[in-house]
């Protein structure tokens, strides 16, 4: 038993360990670089005096807070709405308005920035009226411009990008709501509207505040998006990107990485203080909640899913045709040539597989990580203040924005020896040799993507009673064997869930990856960006398709193949 106590604690050791390498080290890489010259000299807050002293650098905070609120606000009403309709209306079609809504999780964001252009740029379909089609047919100048390339475009594409995930923080708390109350409120004579404002807003409040940071972080920290639809109105993820790859100043991209880094810790803070107050508003003798037919109040919400959904298909049939155009808007004969990806830059296939094959490593090799460490964590009993330590190192990367975490990692793996506090300088770097790999690139697509799996992780081990470990030790057999005999069968739709979790975000990520990969392993979703840059815009769009595609199909196989591993592995649910 002491050796197995021994074991124990040694692997708690091992988790953070590679937490304190992976995430602690190059974001302190980060912070010393921040306060040095380019020639790696301390220089204090220079960098930050010279940076707020430049108004076109130091009003690019102003712009990514302004753009990150008013998008918060949009995404945050629109998918209230949305998951208010899935949970609390008796509309039919609700698991295909939910699979609908989570489309735009599959693509990458330079997508959404992308379609805006072909709708609303200076030659889209709604800015000249269907190419003075509208005109011809009603007499009228059907054309809108609404200003596309600056706040208006960054605020519409980013609303895209965080609708899917409101809708599922909402739905989430929406769904855990006690009838009784409602019962309560209706035999006082409480009218629905008051209802509304006693009962469930209250009940969904932590969730609303959850729904709230993290639009508002996915927001300020995305890179994609702004790129594209921007123009010259910066933003700080823009600005870590044109310091760092358009000037080569690292030393700048560190101070902006640091500034960008602020506000999104203090985002993350609040929230995590206001999910630590929150109590449980189900208990055993709780009624689930299910909504009553109401022909006036469905046939409103029916409608509004209709549209949402609609604009959803809308940006994704638009991507998809603009691939296959000729020569937008010249001439809409289709063709497959630009998925040829001739006399384009990028990498073409080659990016698109090593993307594939990156994405399913990270799967594999990120879903082993993380459960184990989440099993260590959680379920041994054994260093209970390394465990806390653990814990609190797995929550941190949800507070890294991937361009971050990117830049990060070129400070410290590029570096061939340790300049950090307590490590002297002439010590080599022994992680040295994973810079330029497709290594690296695994590891910081499990660390931009690890807190979400791990909190998922220890979900579903939170489920299993505690005594289940302290028999099977007293019985003297290894934990071991109880945790892949009896913990990952009854976990395994979790586990399957972060695999696919990660796959499918690995896929799509840019920010991630964008400092990180070389010549010899092109990325597809930096594919898109270097198309884009580069005018070869139909391209960078059928390139965008194909990660779409590949996400959907894999969530499609996904499905088929797990329903049965799971009713077989979890036949001790069935009655």
């Amino acid at each position: 038993m002491d050796l197995d106590r021994l074991i124990k604690g040694g692997l708690i050791v091992l988790v953070c360990l590679w937490m304190t390498v992976a995430v602690v080290f190059p974001v302190l890489e980060l912070l010393v670089r921040s306060l040095s010259n380019a020639q790696g000299e301390f220089t204090g807050l220079a960098n930050f005096s010279r940076y707020f002293r430049t108004p076109a650098l130091a009003g690019s905070l102003t712009n990514s807070l302004t753009v990150s609120l008013i998008t918060t606000m949009v995404s945050v009403s629109l998918g209230f709405l949305f998951a208010y309709a899935l949970t609390r209306t008796a509309i039919p079609g609700k698991t295909l308005f939910l699979g609908i809504a989570m489309v735009p999780v599959f693509a990458p964001t330079l997508l959404n920035g992308i379609v805006l252009v072909y709708l609303f740029g200076k030659k889209g379909v709604v800015t000249t009226g269907a190419f003075g089609l509208l005109e011809r047919v009603t007499g009228m100048a059907l054309r809108a411009d609404i200003g596309l390339y600056g706040p208006v475009g960054i605020i519409l594409a980013e609303a895209f990008y965080t609708f899917p995930q409101v809708v599922l923080i909402l739905s989430i708390a929406l769904r855990m709501t006690d009838a009784r109350l409602y019962e309560a409120a209706q035999s006082l004579g409480a009218s629905p509207w008051r209802s509304f404002i006693s009962v469930t807003l209250p009940g969904i409040r932590y969730g609303l505040i959850s729904a709230v940071f993290v639009s508002f972080v996915l927001c300020f920290t995305d890179f994609g998006a702004p790129k594209v639809v921007g123009g010259n109105y910066n933003v700080l993820a823009t600005d870590i990107y044109k310091q760092v790859i358009g000037q080569q100043n690292f030393s700048m991209g560190a101070t902006v990485s640091v500034i960008l880094l602020i506000p999104t810790v203090i985002a993350f803070a609040i929230d995590r203080f206001c999910q630590g107050r929150q109590q449980a508003v189900v208990g055993t003798g709780s009624v689930p909640y299910s909504p009553r037919r109401h022909p006036l109040r469905d046939a409103l919400f029916l409608t509004y899913c209709i549209v949402i959904s609609c604009a959803v298909l809308c940006f994704l049939t638009t991507a998809f045709f603009v691939s296959l155009v000729n020569v937008w808007p010249y001439d809409f004969t289709l063709t497959w040539k630009h998925y040829h990806f001739h006399d384009t830059g990028g990498g073409g296939y080659a990016a698109f597989f090593n993307s594939v094959r990156m994405s399913f490593y990270t799967a594999l090799l990120g879903t082993c990580l993380t459960f184990g460490s989440a099993y260590l964590l959680e379920k041994l009993q054994e260093t209970p203040l390394l465990r806390r330590i653990g814990y609190f190192l797995s929550i941190i990367p949800l507070a890294l924005p991937g361009l971050v975490i990117g830049l990060a990692y070129i400070f410290f793996f590029n570096n061939p020896h340790l300049d950090l506090p307590f490590f002297p300088a002439g010590i080599p770097n022994p992680f040295n040799f994973l810079y330029g790999t497709m290594g690296i690139l695994i590891l910081c697509n499990i660390v931009h993507f690890y807190t979400v799996s791990f909190l998922t992780a220890t979900t579903a081990l939170k489920q299993l009673e505690k005594e289940l470990e302290m028999v099977s030790e007293s019985m003297g057999v290894p934990f071991y064997r109880t945790c892949f005999r009896v913990t990952v069968p009854v976990c395994l739709p979790a586990i399957l869930e972060i695999a696919l979790y990660y796959f499918v975000n690995s896929m799509a990520t840019v920010s991630a990856v964008i400092f990180l990969y070389s010549a010899e392993i092109p990325l597809a979703s930096v594919a898109v960006a270097n198309m884009d840059d580069a005018g070869d815009v139909a391209p960078a769009a059928a390139m965008s398709m194909l990660i779409v595609f590949t996400n959907i199909l894999v969530r499609l196989v996904y499905t088929l193949l797990t329903r049965s591993l799971k009713q077989s592995a979890q036949a001790w649910t069935a009655p």
